[in-house]
């Protein structure tokens, strides 16, 4: 099935498309977008092209300009200046014809409903409905939809969130922290669902405060930062911008390893905290300090890598990946 062929056909009256060639063939078009909040300038000039098909990963500190793009995007708030088009359409009606849906991490439900009930009601409204069962299936969520939503936990409400974004059969899916209040396996079973979804063709953005999911999910990495994109290629291509080394190890404590000489920063490491994670700008100054030093006798499984996505993000906008949500 060619999805976008399902897009509105775009009003060739409108100028400011046929302006903008790319707008007509691309999933999500962004050009020039200027909108502040009084003095607070939330975006200044996006430019941005996502093509049908591209699974892409938005990242940045808070108040960066990603909320404000994806809102933007589905209709949810009008740019000062600037255009949006989605598959060739208005965010409005791209919105009311299902060609976009959006899982927002703050989404109402509807605590006194069952799953079943509350995506039935949500299912009737669909401009081109999918199947139910198949959007249950798709979002894992079999075992849920018996539930008053009232009791589900937080990474399970996400899933319920998932499904209801799915009901419209959406060409392209907007995810803002989709896997906000997951545990670690939770989350790895949400994103081989996910990988299942995008196989079916659909355009996929999302933002995310786990680095390493935009590493390994997306096939494109956007970094925004006050309100500009600051860097946008594969996470490899982003972490190219970056110098230096990563050291892990096990058996040492991380103020003890910031200390050495060459070390920019150590903590422990978000993927196993029994590791030690430092960010060297002379990593071969601090390996040898390291094993003169006293913790020589203390310290194994020492590894070196080159610096990754978290270093990167830092590195660009000058913020701890803490702060990218």
């Amino acid at each position: 099935m060619n999805r976008a062929a399902l897009a509105p056909t775009p009003d060739p009256l409108n100028s400011s498309r046929a302006a903008d060639p790319t707008a007509e063939t691309a999933a999500i078009s962004l050009r020039g977008l200027r909108k502040s909040y009084g003095p607070v300038r939330a975006l200044d000039g996006v430019d941005l092209t996502v093509q049908p098909g591209e699974i892409l990963a938005l990242l940045g500190p808070n108040g960066a300009g990603k909320s404000t793009c994806m809102e933007m995007m589905v209709g949810l708030s009008t740019p000062d200046s600037g255009r949006v088009a989605i598959h060739g359409a208005d965010p409005v009606t791209a919105t009311r014809s299902g060609v976009i849906r959006a899982m927002l991490q703050s989404g109402a439900l509807l605590p006194d409903q069952t799953v079943r009930s509350m995506l039935t009601m949500l299912h009737s409204l669909q401009a081109r409905p999918m199947p139910l069962a198949q959007a249950a299936e798709q979002a894992d969520i079999g075992e849920l939809v018996g539930r008053r939503i009232g009791r589900l936990s937080g990474g399970q409400a996400q899933r319920v969130r998932f499904a209801i974004a799915l009901l419209g059969d959406p060409d392209v899916l907007l995810l803002d922290e989709p896997t906000v209040g997951m545990d670690v396996t939770a989350r790895r079973a949400f994103w081989h669902r996910m990988r299942e979804v995008a196989a079916t063709g659909r355009t996929i953005v999302f933002a995310t405060h786990h680095l390493e999911e935009a590493e390994r999910e997306a096939a494109r990495v956007v970094v925004m930062d006050r309100g500009r994109i600051v860097a946008d290629g594969s996470a490899e291509t982003i972490s190219a911008l970056v110098a230096g080394r990563i050291i892990t190890l096990r058996g040492a404590r991380a103020a003890a390893v910031a200390a050495l000489p060459g070390v920019e920063a150590a903590a422990p490491d978000e993927a196993d905290p029994t590791r030690v994670r430092a960010v060297c700008a002379d990593a071969d100054a601090a390996l040898r300090a390291l094993y003169a030093s006293p913790l020589a006798d203390q310290v194994h499984d020492v590894l070196v890598t080159a610096p990754g996505l978290e270093e990167a993000f830092m590195h660009i906008t000058g913020h701890s990946d803490e702060t990218a949500a």
